[in-house]
């Protein structure tokens, strides 16, 4: 079975007339190995190599993996159809400007921000968050421009833009991440707290599109050396500027990072407000860890790296990510492919959405349903393949 990866990136090398071991070698691996990628019996597995192959075929990596997936399913249709209306109210309004419908008392609108920042987000329940945000920022906007309970309206506007960032940043909706943070740097503005503009500049790098990693490691890489940044938000940029070195090849930069954010998790110590303690620690910096270990290629042994990690000491879908990152090192050996499906179907169970729309899980899940046998294993991939929508059922 091919996978809709590999049928798409032959499509579009057709289209631009370029031969297979051309591509292959502008794309720095091997001719059989590419061969297997369009036939779907390998995954495009790294970010390294989908931007690779993204930037010989000169299109967006979105573009490539066919982001945002096609619905599935009652839920996933929901969140389909909500992102033109996030769309809409990202670019109908700016910061200062108010929307003409009436808003809802500050008490209803507080108790959404509640359940968002302490339900939604932390349970990546995108669904939710997509059939909340566009009235929740109306709301927000109406409030910012009254006058009345403004401070906390600004702070809650900025909550509410960066779900919105990480919601289409993680659907594959291009340019709506970028906008959103514009958006969170107008609301930062208009408190006037240097720490909410440097919050802003390190998830400006963060949520940077993948075909820009030079660039995005530059933007991380500054947070992470300004002197007056809050220890825990340069913590997150080395981690960023990590991630973006390892995408980039250059391990030895890439441990550096981790390293400084490591010392800067054993020396901080936060209340969590405004930003939750879970948005930087030790257990994050070793979930982090496992990630540049498969975007290194160390494969099965980012297992020897998840064994210091405690993942339960965060949120539930930065655990989802933990185990997600382990499943795809583990199921690069075929001795451990009965853990690393294991891991994959532990990462759903807690946090499904944000694990259905991974695109290496996708790929690697697809790329190994040829090689099922009919045994409980087999059933247990093909489940998570229908689910996913790679894969008809039976």
């Amino acid at each position: 079975m091919d996978s809709d990866l590999g049928l798409r990136l032959r499509e579009i090398r057709e289209w631009r007339s370029l031969g297979l071991r051309a591509c292959a070698e502008l794309s720095g691996i091997s001719y059989g190995y590419l061969a297997k990628i369009e036939r779907g019996e390998k995954p495009v597995n790294s970010r390294k190599l989908l931007e690779a192959l993204a930037n010989t075929l000169r299109v967006s990596p979105n573009e490539l993996l066919g982001k945002p997936y096609a619905p599935t399913d009652a839920e996933s249709g929901g969140i389909h159809s909500a992102l033109p209306v996030i769309e809409d109210v990202l670019t109908g309004w700016w910061v200062g400007e108010i929307p003409q419908a009436q808003g809802r008392p500050w008490p209803v609108v507080q108790a959404d921000l509640h359940r968002l920042e302490r339900e939604l987000r932390p349970k990546a329940d995108y669904a939710a968050q997509a059939e909340m945000l566009p009235g929740l920022i109306r709301d927000l906007l109406a409030l910012v421009g009254s006058g009345e309970h403004r401070r906390a309206a600004l702070l809650g506007l900025l909550s509410a833009y960066k779900t919105a960032a990480y919601l289409t940043h993680d659907l594959g909706r291009s340019g709506l991440p970028t906008l959103a943070v514009e958006r969170m740097r107008q609301t930062a503005e208009e408190l006037g707290d240097p720490h909410h503009l440097a919050d802003v500049s390190w998830r400006r790098a963060q949520l940077l599109s993948g075909s820009n990693r030079r660039r995005q490691y530059e933007l991380a890489s500054g947070v992470a050396g300004t002197t007056g940044t809050p220890e825990h938000m340069r913590g997150m940029a080395h981690l960023t500027a990590a991630l973006a070195s390892a995408v980039l090849g250059d391990e030895g930069v890439a441990l550096d990072h981790l390293n400084e954010a490591t010392a800067l998790a054993d020396a901080t110590e936060t209340d969590g407000r405004p930003y939750r303690p879970s948005d930087f620690c030790g257990s994050n910096v070793g979930i982090w860890r496992v990630t540049v270990g498969v975007e290194l290629g160390y494969g099965a042994k980012v297992a020897e790296i998840a064994e210091s990690v405690r993942p339960s000491e965060v949120a539930p879908h930065r655990q989802a990510v933990f185990w997600a990152d382990l499943g795809r090192g583990l199921l690069s050996d075929r001795k451990s492919r009965a853990q690393g499906l294991a891991a994959l179907l532990r990462a759903e169970r807690l946090a499904p959405q944000k694990t259905r729309a991974n695109p290496f899980i996708r790929e690697t899940v697809s790329s190994m349903l040829t090689a099922a046998r009919r045994d409980a294993a087999g059933r247990e991939l093909r489940g998570l393949a229908w689910r996913m929508g790679v894969a008809p059922a039976g």
